[in-house]
């Protein structure tokens, strides 16, 4: 089975369509990492690529997004069935004391577009909470959101939080936020800055090789 369609189709955020399409490549005995792979990854590649290059943006890149999901709801039964893991886990949250969660839900919507198994604990996230999500998960990234200058100092303390716990060896961090930047993000020992959706997709998987 061609799955140009569905990755077309994707790309054009036909959240319905999308969710036909990938049953009906499941229906047919399509293998489950080729639909993956080939169909769903394939099309949300080329969103990265043309959101890079201004010719998709923000509600379009958001569609793509919806689209992905309703494949993956469709797909990841199968996964599991098959075997198969996604392609990482992370644990996605908006700091202690502040609670905006649009930029972090674009964040999990595409990383769930990008194949991640994506636990979003929310807003107003305190550190300890972090912390046992990553004792209990076996995640191996963690991303932390916020807005506030008077809140962006709570990513520093989860850090902190993750390293007295012993943990912190075991997952990357990653940082975004309206008020987060590169040099913030390197100040608080965090190992990745998303300054956008897309690029914390790029980021977290450029971390799992190093994990």
């Amino acid at each position: 089975m061609d799955l140009n369609e569905l990755g077309e189709s994707l790309i054009q955020g036909e959240v319905d369509k999308v969710a036909e399409l990938t049953k009906a490549a499941l229906d047919k005995g399509v293998e489950v990492q080729r639909i993956l792979n080939e169909g769903l990854l394939a099309g949300m590649d080329v969103v990265g690529q043309r959101f890079k290059a201004d010719e998709l943006f923000i509600p379009e890149v958001l569609l793509s997004a919806q689209a992905m999901a309703a494949g993956m709801d469709v797909l990841e039964p199968a996964l599991v069935g098959a075997g198969l893991k996604l392609v990482g886990k992370i644990a996605l949250g908006t700091v202690k004391g502040d609670i905006h969660d649009l930029g972090k839900n674009m964040v999990a919507m595409m990383l769930k577009g990008a194949g991640f198994k994506v636990i979003d604990l929310g807003v107003d996230i305190p550190p300890e909470k972090f912390v046992e999500v990553v004792e209990k998960e076996e995640v191996q990234l963690v991303g932390m959101s916020a807005l506030l200058t008077t809140t962006a100092p709570a990513m520093k303390t989860t850090i902190q939080a993750l390293e007295e716990a012993g943990l912190r060896a075991r997952v990357k961090v990653i940082v975004g936020g309206a008020i987060v930047t590169q040099a913030f993000a390197d100040k608080i020992g965090a190992d990745a800055y998303g300054e956008d959706a897309i690029a914390a997709v790029d980021k977290a998987r450029t971390l799992l090789s190093t994990v």
